[in-house]
């Protein structure tokens, strides 16, 4: 072969090699586009598009007299669209942008004039799709910046978007805080928010977003394709005006005393239902806040409140009755390796009766370690028959599990354990547990689970309805019951809560004041003290079962009686003074003659009818309004109080609170003279006059 036709052939060779080189070049362009067409596209689609969640409004959380607790409100990120159809030409854009800018300055306050002016320019120059011009804006406050140049020109041609987010606010701040709860992201759900999530969630939306420069998304319509479904409400069992009364109270004596923290709970017997729980910590000298729910998950030693467990133990099992006789000598009460002692010192030979009122730890002791010491296991079985050893099973989470001893643990004491449970301590129980044992009492020995939520509404339906756990139908036997609860009566009427009795009602319930041990330290060194009071009220016909526990209490006395007493007094007096279900129903009265009936102030419609409701006197209540004045010559007829913006209203006859609050709501600045109901306004009513004008209301 000559070397011109090995070059021939070598150059053939070549033009094959790139012939085929394009066909196989050819054919893979035919398999993406025809065959894997679907797949790539599919997968650019995904890269430049996709939808994302909308979050759905949760569903909201009221008390139990219709309170509003907790709520979702809207809130806006507001951005820009440089280039949208309206201010696509350079012309339309820098004619306005200025006044803008302007109006942005003015109504946000966080920046010049000329620094938006160079923003929104530079954002122009960057063709700038999505512009962040703020976060946070309020449904009121996007509603005001819609009518901003550029931004009026409409919906899609002046360039304004706005993301929708919800906001949780609770309305009443701190009242219930830590009960109503948080859920939060990466965080352990707390309270009711979280307990409950599944309902109050909802369902979320969809929206379609685009990825733009920057590999920022944005919404690529303003409506979202799939709207959300907002989450279903909760009726809690709060009482808003009973939890204002325990956290005032709780905080004040927290204050004074100077303590670490402490809890309350307000209870209704019948029912279960939480009225009001407080938790405080102190955060610094004369500041305390909720941080953690001491009321439901801190279990520790409840001290002398726990003395009616072992009291009643005593009496079902006929080891003593209450006019037993027992010895407490100079009040101590060895046992191997410890003395027992009376805080007070001895009180001598007294009934049974008189020990519990006066709360006696070495006649506890005594009674209990001769009853049981040659079957130790009997007193704990009463104690778990009982459920005292079992989780309440709450509706929200964090309840602390309570420890009661048996022989069987490798903790138990054969010489020590017994006589120490008996006043309370080698046992740790929550707060609300000791409430749920009192309640019992109180409830005729139906021990039940205390409840948060009363039912779950959506649209304003009932989905679901609650009602208190029954855990044991029968603690005691009637017989055993009528003994403690006269034992608790004689505590306020006889004993160490003696300062708590009230002439209006009866009170009925236990102190304590245990020593707290530290964990590394133990009960010896740095002594700390738990005040308690638990009991109910009134003890005649329980309605509501209280617990107050005080911890560390630094000034003045650490004694339960003055420390944790007067908090349960307050709450128990100001309940008790708001609730007329708890007063005897008045006698069928007959009105002759010119009697007149009694006299109302004219006010608030719903608070009118429940007074005159309680007396059993019937009213007419015609009138659609919130407000109302009433004529007790006609049986009672009432007559509508309208609140017109801009239009003088009639609060004659009204209380100042009501009256400030109609002259407030119509527009006017109210100037009060005197104490009382509202004789004289210096403005005739339906007078027209301009808004913020003066009017003078005389009281007497």
């Amino acid at each position: 072969m000559n070397i011109r036709t090995d070059i021939l052939l070598r150059v053939y060779i070549a033009f094959g090699l790139i012939v085929l080189f394009a066909f196989a070049v050819l054919f893979k362009l035919f398999h993406v586009q025809f065959v894997e067409g679907e797949k790539w596209k599919d997968m650019a689609d995904s890269l430049s598009t996709r939808f994302a969640n909308v979050e759905a409004a949760r569903g909201n959380i009221y008390s139990v007299d219709g309170s509003l607790l907790a709520t979702s409100v809207p809130e806006y990120e507001v951005r820009m669209d440089m280039l949208a159809g309206g201010i696509e030409k350079d012309e339309v854009f820098y004619e306005k942008v200025d006044s803008l800018a302007a109006k942005l300055s003015s109504f946000f306050g966080d920046k010049s004039t000329k620094q938006y002016s160079r923003m929104l320019r530079e954002a122009r120059g960057d063709k700038a799709r999505y512009l962040l011009l703020k976060r946070n804006v309020t449904h009121q406050e996007l509603k005001e910046i819609r009518k901003f140049p550029i931004f009026n020109m409409g919906r899609y041609k002046g360039g304004l978007i706005s993301v929708q987010q919800n906001k949780r606010i609770l309305p009443f701040q701190t009242l219930a805080q830590r009960t109503i709860g948080y859920k939060n992201k990466n965080v352990q759900p707390v309270g009711l928010e979280g307990a409950y999530g599944s309902y109050i969630d909802g369902e979320s939306g969809k929206r379609l977003m685009q990825r733009i420069a920057g590999g920022v998304w944005m919404p690529v319509n303003q409506d979202i394709e799939i709207a959300p479904k907002e989450g279903a409400d909760i009726i809690a069992t709060i009482d808003i005006n009973m939890q204002d009364v325990a956290q005032r109270a709780l905080r004040k004596q927290l204050i004074t005393s100077d303590a670490d923290h402490g809890c309350v709970i307000l209870m209704e017997v019948a029912t279960g239902e939480i009225r009001a729980i407080a938790n405080f910590s102190k955060v610094s000298t004369g500041e305390y806040k909720e941080q953690f729910n001491y009321a439901i998950a801190a279990s520790q030693d409840p001290g002398s409140t726990f003395k009616l467990a072992s009291y009643m133990a005593l009496l079902e099992d006929r080891k003593i009755d209450t006019n037993t006789m027992v010895a407490t000598g100079d009040g101590t009460y060895r046992i191997p390796g410890h003395t027992i002692r009376d805080s007070h010192g001895g009180i001598g030979t007294v009934t049974v009766k008189r020990a519990f009122e006066e709360s006696s730890n070495v006649a506890i002791a005594k009674m209990i370690n001769d009853a049981y010491q040659n079957d130790q296991g009997k007193f704990s079985e009463h104690l778990y028959e009982w459920g005292l050893n079992k989780k309440l099973e709450l509706q929200i989470p964090g309840e602390g599990k309570p420890v009661i001893k048996n022989p069987k643990n490798r903790s138990w004491n054969k010489k020590q354990s017994l006589p120490q449970m008996a006043y309370g301590y080698e046992m740790q129980i929550t707060p609300l547990q000791m409430l749920a044992f009192y309640n019992a009492v109180a409830n005729d020995g139906k021990y039940i689970a205390p409840i948060f939520v009363r039912e779950i509404r959506r649209l304003g339906n009932t989905v679901e309805r609650f009602n208190a756990r029954v855990i044991n139908k029968k603690i005691v036997s009637d017989e055993t019951l009528k003994k403690a609860q006269a034992l608790l009566e004689g505590v306020v009427t006889e004993g160490t809560g003696k300062g708590l009795a009230s002439p209006l009602y009866q009170i009925a319930g236990k102190t304590g004041t245990a020593q707290v041990a530290d964990a590394n330290k133990g009960y010896r060194v740095d002594k700390k003290y738990q005040a308690s009071f638990c009991g109910y009220f009134p003890a005649d016909n329980p309605k509501y079962s209280l617990i107050v526990v005080v911890n560390n209490p630094r000034k003045g006395t650490y004694y339960a009686a003055s420390v944790a007493g007067p908090v349960f007094r307050e709450i128990a007096d100001r309940v008790y003074t708001s609730d007329v279900s708890m007063y005897d129903p008045l006698n069928e009265q007959k009105f002759t003659g010119n009697l007149k009936l009694p006299a109302a102030k004219y006010g608030e419609k719903k608070a009118t009818q429940s007074v005159y409701k309680a007396f059993g006197i019937k009213t007419l209540f015609a009138s659609n309004s919130e407000y109302v004045s009433l004529d007790t010559n006609k049986g009672i007829a009432s007559r509508e109080v309208k609140i017109i913006e801009g239009s003088v209203p009639d609060v004659i006859g009204m209380g100042l609170k009501d009256a400030l609050y109609v002259v407030g709501n119509s527009g006017f600045k109210a100037m009060v003279r005197g104490s009382g109901k509202v004789i004289k306004q210096s403005l005739d009513a339906g007078t027209r006059v301009a808004k913020g004008y003066p009017i003078v209301l005389e009281l007497e």
